[in-house]
């Protein structure tokens, strides 16, 4: 099968925008949590979130065009402080359903059955049931012209985990933590390691 450039425009919406998720495979899922200025809080899926360095520990993720209110994007400039909470099996459900469209004055954790809760000096709410989570404070904003969608760059800030759950050489164990992963708008990944080779060298 070859699909080109006309035949991508011609597609439905919604079968392009299922297409476009799946391309570069599977991708983190994780909810994003922030506040905004009045104390509503809001908690939403994102898959396009990558990182971008290590010192300083940077992490960029896409938001969607701002052609409509969205309230991620609106408490992330309002007050400079997000977090991303991986989504494990036990809340993929709900994880899920906070991708419906909700009211600004509706809370989703509320809407959804999941708890929040708060770390000192951090604005925006964590996901009390996600094992691996992280509080990540405004860096940069990088303007897509292409598409009007925005890279949203976040230093990290603070992150929480089992004790377990991080190796001795950094490394973090998203297998046992049940981390998932996601591709389109609706589908969702158990992770299992296939290899862990040596750092590679000429």
């Amino acid at each position: 099968m070859i699909i080109n450039s006309a035949d991508i425009d011609a597609m439905e919406k919604l079968q392009r925008v299922q297409l476009a998720t799946s391309l570069p495979g599977a991708k983190p899922i994780c909810l994003v949590g922030t506040q905004s200025l009045n104390g509503t809080t809001n908690l939403a899926p994102f898959s396009s979130i990558t990182h971008l360095g290590s010192n300083p520990m940077l992490i960029g993720m896409v938001t969607r065009p701002d052609t409509v209110d969205r309230h991620t994007l609106r408490n992330i400039l309002d007050t400079e402080s997000w977090t991303l909470n991986h989504v494990h099996r036990e809340i993929l459900e709900q994880a899920h359903q906070c991708s419906a469209r909700y009211p600004g004055q509706t809370s989703e954790f509320s809407a959804v059955g999941i708890n929040e809760y708060f770390h000192p000096n951090v604005i925006a709410p964590f996901v009390k049931e996600s094992r691996i989570k992280y509080a990540l404070s405004l860096e940069d904003i990088v303007d897509i012209k292409a598409n009007n969608t925005k890279l949203i760059i976040g230093r990290v800030q603070l992150i929480e985990m089992p004790d377990d759950a991080l190796h001795s050489d950094g490394s973090i164990d998203l297998i046992e933590s049940g981390s998932l992963a996601s591709t389109a708008l609706d589908t969702y990944f158990s992770i299992n390691k296939v290899a862990q080779l040596s750092y590679a060298k000429p």
